[in-house]
């Protein structure tokens, strides 16, 4: 008895060998292969509209090698290889390409605000922190002015302490007459050690948000204890006002900044606390890229208050005008944080 033919082999049946695949299918991947390197070298304007017109087309070509290889269990080496080039074809055909500069803009047009929109609960929380440190302190140096050296060291208070008469004080903001007699520039050593001591909290405060942000919650606390005390000398001089001015043109820009790393860090501390459905590795990760780019902002407002710091308030000694800037700023930061964009916070 004759055995019966064997049926013919289906074309592309898992019999294929590597050798007959790479012989058949192999001049479509180095074509391909060739035009996403021309296209991530020049761009879409190095290839002629044919080229163009081809992408697409061997595109699907390997993507069905590609799924022929893995249902026909062919070498690693490979399915590794047409794994690798369908996604790099993938992410030139099919994603988005943006230029460093046109992720900038988006940054600075969405992407900031939207993360800072994002951590506005915790912004909230962070401010009342920071306000309940300088209430503390300065109701402790009103109604007994010993405890100022408890806060404010008295290098760094450079005699602006409850000790130090009216026009002294006057002249460290500028104003009076002791302003033309050098006493001008002692409370710009306090502002030095102000903006220094912040900007160093602030980064701080957000480092340690992941052991559950309590440190932050700490760390901001402590942000207004010294500025307090400083506030309940000059209030009980009756310049309170004046004072307010010489803090103010600045402030803004600086205190919002230390509100804003606080709930930075205070979102990766309420990640870990309460992760919900994910881990919290995951969690924490989640929060950590809205919170990281809170944190870039922070920066560049510290950067800004540093300016206002070293150039607008020594230049401008009217209280008004310090108040009017101050204000300017905060609702230059709040427009620009809050009004309503497209999108949402990542």
């Amino acid at each position: 008895m004759i055995p019966p033919a064997p049926a013919a082999a289906a074309p592309d049946a898992p019999s294929f060998s590597t050798g007959r695949f790479r012989a058949e299918r192999e001049a479509d991947w180095i074509a391909f292969d060739a035009l996403l390197t021309r296209l991530e070298k020049k761009g879409a304007k190095g290839l002629s509209s044919e080229e163009l017109l081809q992408l697409p087309t061997l595109y699907r070509a390997t993507l069905s090698s590609l799924s022929i290889a893995r249902a026909t269990s062919l070498d690693k080496a490979l399915l590794g290889h047409l794994e690798a080039l369908s996604m790099r074809g993938y992410f030139l055909i099919y994603g988005v390409r943006q230029s460093r500069l046109d992720r900038l803009a988006g940054f600075f047009a969405r992407d900031w605000p939207l993360a800072v929109q994002a951590v506005w609960k915790e912004t909230v929380i962070i401010a009342l922190i920071i306000l309940l440190g300088m209430a503390t302190s300065w109701s402790l140096v009103a109604s007994d002015p010993e405890w100022f050296y408890n806060f404010v060291p008295e290098e760094l208070a450079g005699g602006r302490d409850p000790r130090a008469s009216v026009e002294f004080l006057q002249g460290t903001m500028g104003h009076g007459k002791a302003a033309d007699e050098g006493t001008e520039g002692a409370l710009h050593v306090f502002a030095t050690y102000l903006f220094t001591h912040n900007s160093g909290v602030s980064i701080m405060s957000f480092a340690l948000g992941f052991a559950f942000g309590i440190p932050t919650m700490m760390l901001e606390y402590y942000q207004g204890i010294s500025l307090g005390a400083m506030v309940a000398v000059f209030a009980g001089k009756g310049l309170g006002a004046d004072f307010g001015g010489w803090l103010f043109i600045h402030g803004t820009t600086e205190l919002f900044a230390a509100a804003l790393s606080g709930a930075a860090g205070l979102r990766i501390g309420a990640a870990v606390v309460f992760p919900g459905a994910r881990s919290r590795l995951q969690a924490a990760s989640d929060a950590g890229r809205t919170a990281g780019k809170v944190m870039v902002g922070v920066i560049l407002m510290l950067l800004v208050a540093g300016l206002l710091e070293g150039f607008g308030r020594q230049l401008i000694t009217d209280t008004a005008l310090r108040y009017g800037i101050g204000t300017a700023m905060l609702l230059f930061w709040l427009a620009y944080y809050y009004l309503p964009r497209r999108g949402a916070a990542a």
